[in-house]
C-alpha cells in the first residue's frame, strides 16, 4: 500500500472538518495520468472548501485545491509522459474531484495543460485559477471589442487575487485602469502593478441609482451583488463589464436600464468548465503578456502546512495577492 500527504475534508453531523492525513493512493479517482504534485496555490474558492462556510465540496472525503501542477508519473494519454510539467485548473478539482493539496494526483489527460514554453510550476501557480480566470475576463472584453481608446477601465476586489492580475493584465495592455479595494493601505501596491487611479470600494458597495454618471468604459467584476450594480450603473455607453465573483454576495440588485439605454453589455466569465481551446489560447497569453516582476510582486510561497490558516485569511480577506502552496 503506497500513502502520501494530504488535506482530507470529511463530513459530519456537525459540519465539515479539514485535516492532514496520509492519503492511500488507491482511494485516487479515475484517470489515466498521474502526477507527482510539486505546487498548488489557495483561491477564495478553496477557502470556503476547507472552512465549510460555503458547500463547494461535493464529494467525500474529498482533497480540495483546485489549482494543481507538477511532473506527469505515469501517462495513458498519449498527449503526455512521464517527466512532462503540467498543470491543471477547473474541471471540479478539489470539488468533485480529489484535489492539489497533496503529493499526488490521478486525473484525465484531456483535463491537463501543458506547463508553456519557460514557465515553471511554481509561476503557473503563483498565476494558478485566479489570474487564469483573469486573463479570461481580458479577453471576454476584447472579443467584445473593448479597447484602451474607449475609455477607463475599472476592476473590484482589486488587491485579491484575480483583480490583482487583471489590474498587471490591463495596464500592461495599455488601458487606464481603475482599481477598487476596500483596503486603503494597498494602494501603493496596487500602483505598482499600474493602477492609475484608487477608488475606495464603499463608493460602489453600497445600493445606488438605476444609472449613474458614466465613468468607465469597461470593468472586470469580482465582487457581485451592488457592486456589480453600480458598475453596469456607471458603465459608458456601448461599455462592457465581465462578471466573475461574488465576494459581496450572489445577488444582482441592479435594473435594465443600463441595458436598454446604454447598450451596457454583462459578460459572465467561468474558469471551470471553459472549453480546452480558450484555456490554451489563456495560457500562451499569460506566458507572454503576463509581466513577471509585477507576477512576482503579488505573489508570497508558503508551506504546504500552512494551507489550513491561510484559508481562513483569504475568507477574512486579509490575503493580498496570490499565495502559491509549495508541496513539497
Amino acid at each position: 500500500m503506497t500513502t502520501f500527504r494530504a488535506i482530507r475534508i470529511d463530513k459530519t453531523a456537525a459540519g465539515t472538518t479539514a485535516a492532514f492525513t496520509d492519503f492511500d493512493e488507491a482511494e485516487l479517482m479515475e484517470g489515466d495520468v498521474t502526477l507527482r504534485v510539486t505546487h498548488s496555490s489557495i483561491n477564495y474558492k478553496d477557502g470556503l472548501a476547507i472552512t465549510g462556510k460555503s458547500p463547494v465540496v461535493r464529494r467525500f472525503p474529498m482533497i480540495p485545491g483546485i489549482d494543481l501542477a507538477g511532473i506527469v508519473e505515469t501517462s495513458g494519454d498519449p498527449a503526455f509522459k512521464p517527466g512532462d510539467g503540467v498543470l491543471l485548473t477547473g474541471h471540479g478539482v478539489g470539488e468533485t474531484h480529489l484535489g492539489g493539496y497533496a503529493q499526488k494526483a490521478r486525473v484525465p489527460g484531456g483535463w491537463l495543460v501543458p506547463l508553456p514554453q519557460g514557465m515553471s510550476a511554481a509561476r503557473a501557480m503563483a498565476i494558478g485559477t485566479a489570474g487564469f480566470t483573469a486573463m479570461l475576463c481580458v479577453m471576454a472584453l476584447e472579443r467584445h471589442g473593448m479597447t484602451p481608446a474607449h475609455g477607463p477601465v475599472i476592476v473590484t476586489g482589486a488587491a485579491g487575487g484575480v483583480g490583482s492580475v487583471a489590474v498587471a493584465l490591463l495596464a500592461k495592455a495599455g488601458w487606464h485602469v481603475m482599481a477598487s479595494t476596500g483596503r486603503p493601505a494597498e494602494a501603493a501596491y496596487l500602483r505598482g502593478l499600474g493602477a492609475a487611479e484608487i477608488i475606495d470600494r464603499s463608493e460602489l458597495s453600497a445600493p445606488g441609482r438605476p444609472l449613474g454618471k458614466e465613468r468607465w468604459a469597461a470593468g472586470i467584476d469580482t465582487v457581485g451583488s451592488h457592486t456589480l450594480a453600480n458598475l453596469l450603473a456607471q458603465t459608458k455607453y456601448a461599455g462592457a463589464v465581465a462578471a466573475t465573483g461574488l465576494a459581496q454576495g450572489m445577488d444582482l440588485p441592479a435594473s435594465v436600464a443600463p441595458f436598454i439605454l446604454r447598450s451596457v453589455a454583462l459578460l459572465g466569465v467561468d474558469s471551470v468548465g471553459c472549453p480546452r481551446e480558450r484555456r490554451l489560447e489563456a495560457w500562451s497569453r499569460l506566458a507572454r503578456d503576463l509581466d513577471k516582476a509585477r507576477l512576482a510582486e503579488m505573489t508570497r510561497t508558503v508551506a504546504f502546512e500552512n494551507i489550513i490558516a491561510e484559508a481562513g485569511a483569504i475568507l477574512a480577506g486579509s490575503v493580498r495577492g496570490r499565495v502559491v502552496v509549495e508541496i513539497g
